[in-house]
C-alpha cells in the first residue's frame, strides 16, 4: 500500500488543522471528528467510521488521559471495534504528535 492510499482517522483531537495538514505532508489520508462527551458522541464517531474503511484510528490523549471521560474513551475503543474491526488503534500523547502515533501502526511503503 502506497503512503498516498493510506487512510487514517482521527477519532477524538482537541487541536485545529495544524496536525490535520501534517499528516497530508506525509501522505497520509486522514479524515477527523470531533466528539463532545453528550449524548451526540455514538452518532458522530458512527458516521465518521461508517464513512470508508479506515486503516487506524488515533484516539487523543485528551480523552484517555482525563478521568472524567474515562466512559466516553472505553465508548469510543468499543465503537471502533465495532464500526471498523480492520482498523488499528493508536494513542497519541498530545495534539501534535497524533502522525508519529499513526507512523508507529500504518504499514511501510
Amino acid at each position: 500500500m502506497s503512503a498516498c492510499s493510506r487512510r487514517c482517522e482521527i477519532a477524538v483531537r482537541r487541536f485545529g488543522g495544524a496536525e490535520l495538514s501534517r499528516f497530508g505532508e506525509y501522505g497520509i489520508d486522514a479524515g477527523m471528528a470531533l466528539v463532545v462527551f453528550d449524548g451526540s458522541a455514538e452518532a458522530t464517531l458512527v458516521a465518521a467510521l461508517s464513512e470508508r474503511p479506515w486503516d487506524l484510528v488515533v484516539i487523543g490523549g485528551g480523552i484517555r488521559k482525563t478521568e472524567q471521560l474515562l466512559p466516553l474513551f472505553e465508548q469510543i475503543v468499543n465503537l471502533v471495534h465495532r464500526h471498523a474491526p480492520q482498523a488499528a488503534v493508536a494513542f497519541n500523547t498530545s495534539g501534535g504528535d497524533s502522525v508519529e502515533a499513526a507512523q508507529r501502526w500504518l504499514p511501510v511503503g
